[in-house]
């Protein structure tokens, strides 16, 4: 069934904000898309504007306009759709109005700060790219105070069961009693990353606030909102074409 030419159906559903393009994949082996009447099989298969794209037999609508979204999460909620245990997610905290959204990157259940979140799942990949170089930077608190070495050990890159880990930038901000707050700066973004090196180095963290992606800052947004990104921001930061 696949057509001669046209954009992958991952890719189709993701910029109609139905789903993300692994949704899309997955759903594809459920059997739940239908192009033109017939089941996919393949996930690579192509469709055009005029193809009859259906889940669970409800009718897609057209891609819509891309968007993104500055959210200042908070603690005590997971980034993900649903969770099997119950606990909270940031879609159950969202405002109402907003169209299906995904989230470019994670933070943990424990984490706060600069989320962003898209409705075009193909966007949302092109922003985690690891090529963009985009900085993170976070405001973190540990248990303690680093030392010189330990700074310099982060500086260099870092090896925690057999994960390599690339060069952090960290200042120390200020100390009062048995607690540093850091600015903390990396360009991968691995899982639980910040926490797992200070923990390793013998400094747990006790905060951690997420204050720039990229180009993109937390800024004054207070905690748990939401606000629109321009889409002349998007499209000069990014070189696309929304």
């Amino acid at each position: 069934m696949t057509a001669k030419v046209g954009e992958r159906i991952a890719k189709r559903l993701s910029r109609s904000g139905v789903c993300s393009r692994r949704e899309a994949e997955r759903w594809v082996a459920e059997g739940r898309i239908t192009v033109d009447g017939e089941q996919l099989t393949e996930p690579g298969t192509l469709v055009t504007a005029s193809s009859d794209v259906r889940v669970d037999g409800q009718p897609i609508g057209l891609p819509r306009a891309t968007q993104v979204w500055r959210y200042n999460k908070l603690r005590g909620l997971l980034c993900t759709n649903i969770d099997p245990r119950g606990r909270p997610t940031i879609f159950d905290h969202l405002p109402s109005h907003l169209p299906r959204v995904m989230s470019v990157g994670r933070l943990d259940f424990d984490s706060e700060g600069l989320l962003l979140l898209t409705n075009d799942g193909e966007l949302a990949r092109q922003m985690e790219l690891p090529q963009n170089a985009w900085i993170r930077r976070y405001r973190v608190r540990v248990f303690g105070t680093p030392t010189k070495n330990a700074l310099k050990t982060l500086k260099s890159g870092i090896s925690i069961n057999t994960i390599d880990y690339a060069p952090i930038d960290t200042t120390i901000d200020n100390t009062r009693a048995s607690n540093s707050w850091l600015t903390v700066s990396l360009g991968e973004g691995k899982n639980r990353e910040v926490r797992k090196v200070f923990e390793h180095l013998g400094y747990p963290v006790s905060r951690l606030i997420r204050t720039a992606y990229g180009p993109f800052q937390l800024g004054q947004l207070p905690r748990g909102n939401v606000r629109k990104i321009a889409s002349r921001v998007i499209k000069d930061q990014l070189g696309t074409g929304i």
